[in-house]
């Protein structure tokens, strides 16, 4: 059963946003009908809001639009506001996942010293009676592509580059009124369901603390989205199965 609170506007989930409102407008998403609405939504933040970070995890949806890129957080925020938006009812799901899914791409030195986990969101929309997974919306095709790419020889799993599934190289990713998912085997541990993004904030918090939230906003995650253009545009580096399972045989004994 729909709850009418999961349709409803909040500080982050901003879609009467001129921003949003124009963009819902000129794709005609109210056009469609459910399915082709909740898949138009999520493909548009999937791959044309890119990969990568923001100044912080808790901005609205609008300033996440200006920036066209995102990461789990912030894309979950933009997602849920576009669905509300088009009068798609969803919720937030929240977690504890390994910091080890972003290892390769956060500077060693602030690797070593960032929380053992950290927090992870995916957004849930109803469909076909049940709640439904849209968590692959996080790594846009383009750089999901590269690293498949660099790792073409590794059958099986993943854990880095932003990346933590069974199999790497067929992802469930694609809408298709199931289940999408590309960071699920990071999760250590479930936080529950929430309405509203800003709930799950006001519980939890940030990730770091107020210094190393300084020292992530204005140095950290400049390198981070750095690497991250440099690994998209990079194509085939030729890692081989074995320097991937040594790089994570080092991460694992040093943290």
């Amino acid at each position: 059963m729909q709850n009418n609170t999961y349709a409803e506007e909040t500080k982050l989930l901003n879609f009467s946003h001129p921003s949003i409102a124009e963009l819902v407008k000129s794709r005609c998403w109210n056009d469609l009908n459910r399915f082709d609405k909740i898949g138009a939504v999520y493909h548009f933040v999937k791959d044309e809001v890119t990969f990568g970070y923001n100044e912080s995890d808790d901005i609205p949806a609008s300033k996440v639009l200006q920036d066209m890129y995102g990461q789990c957080n912030t894309k979950a925020v933009l997602l849920m506001a576009l669905l509300r938006g088009v009068g798609i009812p969803c919720r937030i799901h929240a977690f504890r996942v390994d910091k080890q899914v972003q290892k390769g791409i956060v500077p060693t030195p602030f690797y070593l010293l960032s929380p053992r986990t950290l927090l992870h969101t995916w957004v849930e929309v109803q469909y076909n009676g049940r709640w439904v997974s849209l968590e692959g919306c996080i790594l846009d095709q383009e750089y999901l592509s590269t690293i498949q790419t660099q790792w073409y020889s590794c059958p099986g799993g993943l854990c880095g580059y932003g990346v933590a599934v069974k199999d790497v190289h067929n992802p469930s990713i694609s809408w298709k009124g199931e289940d999408t998912h590309i960071q699920v085997d990071s999760i250590v541990e479930d936080l529950g369901v929430f309405y509203a993004p800003d709930d799950v904030f006001a519980k939890y918090g940030a990730n770091l603390s107020p210094a190393k939230k300084f020292l992530f906003k204005h140095v950290v995650r400049k390198l981070m989205n750095r690497k991250v253009g440099k690994l998209r545009k990079s194509g085939n580096s030729g890692n081989s199965c074995q320097n991937v399972r040594e790089t994570d045989r080092q991460i694992r004994t040093t943290t």
